[in-house]
């Protein structure tokens, strides 16, 4: 073989590795974050935040469009995402346990979790129940008592759906405790966390059940006490004062991950890049920052790890549903 063989095959390949990098994904344009629910709860919060970090770090041509889309705890949002953007590779959709949660339970009518694409997750935000400043309670288990005196004395509310991973938290925290009857705790559904601690601050309901990152604004103008967080321990920083359920004798935890799904029939390549893309931003010191800020804990899964995840605790969230009466 002559010394221009090599030079051209090498020339070759150059160019193929050349062409194959040049059609590699790259958002171009407008990106999109669906929000499945209002400004002021736990997706707003993932969307807007990472937005801004994704824009820190140059992962998108320019600013971030956080949609908003509420309804049916999520489903709304799950439903436009199959049925109406397959193949859109510039959305991504903020999800949570409490979408698994909905999808463990059947709510989102005729879909499951392979109907889309799981990306990763970037945090868990700890679940907490909490009370206004005025509130008669001052620790966990002088709530719960009261609810094993009467099931149906203390209200709550919460951002997620009736039997959603708000209700699940305080059914979980009450079964700890060893309240009887649980279907008959009552539940008030809003639209968001905002709106729900908005009902317990003004006395209209007696008790918040979310995440920690959504009652951060609420805690700091002293509006609202929280009871617990249900976390293995006491969180980092300035939540470091919070108590855990588990110090208070009831062993409930209640972690709710945050990361993202996105259409399915996208190219290997886009799902690629918005994988690399997570990963990118956990390991960023503005996303720790944020983390910090939050009271976010720990906790990243990319591609088929994070798919597995998925899958896995829909079958756990569908045998405690089955557990406590909500499902059949």
């Amino acid at each position: 073989m002559s010394m221009r063989a090599p030079l051209k095959l090498f020339a070759a390949a150059t160019l193929t590795l050349t062409s194959s990098m040049a059609m590699a994904f790259e958002p171009q344009g407008k990106v999109e974050c669906l929000a499945p629910a209002d400004p002021g709860g736990g997706w707003d919060f993932t969307c807007r935040s990472v937005g801004k970090v994704m824009e820190d770090l140059d992962l998108v041509p320019r600013s971030v469009q956080t949609i908003n889309m509420a309804g049916a705890g999520g489903g709304v949002a799950y439903a436009h995402t199959v049925s109406k953007r397959a193949g859109d590779e510039q959305l991504l959709v903020a999800a949570s346990t409490a979408t698994t949660t909905r999808l463990a339970q059947g709510q989102f009518q005729g879909m499951d979790a392979d109907m889309v694409n799981w990306v990763g997750a970037l945090g868990a935000d700890y679940g907490v129940i909490a009370v206004s400043k005025d509130s008669e309670y001052q620790d966990l288990p002088s709530l719960m008592n009261a609810l094993k005196d009467d099931p149906r004395s203390v209200k709550f509310a919460g951002g997620s759906a009736k039997g959603g991973w708000d209700h699940l938290k305080v059914l979980i925290a009450a079964q700890a405790s060893g309240v009887e009857n649980l279907p008959r705790i009552p539940y008030l559904s809003y639209n968001n966390g905002g709106e729900a601690m908005t009902q317990v601050v003004g006395g209209h309901v007696d008790a918040f059940t979310g995440d920690i990152s959504e009652a951060q604004g609420f805690m700091e103008s002293g509006d609202l006490r929280v009871l617990a967080v249900l976390s293995e321990e006491r969180l980092p920083g300035e939540f470091s004062d919070i108590p855990t359920a588990r110090e208070q004798g009831i062993d409930a935890i209640g972690p709710n991950w945050r990361g993202f799904y996105m259409p399915a029939d996208v190219s290997d390549d886009a799902k690629q890049y918005w994988i690399d893309a997570m990963d990118t931003i956990y390991e960023s010191e503005e996303w720790q920052n944020v983390m910090t800020q939050n009271g976010l804990m720990p906790f990243h899964m990319s591609a088929d790890q994070f798919e597995n995840f998925v899958k896995s605790q829909i079958r756990s969230i569908e045998d405690l549903s089955k557990d406590i009466g909500l499902i059949q």
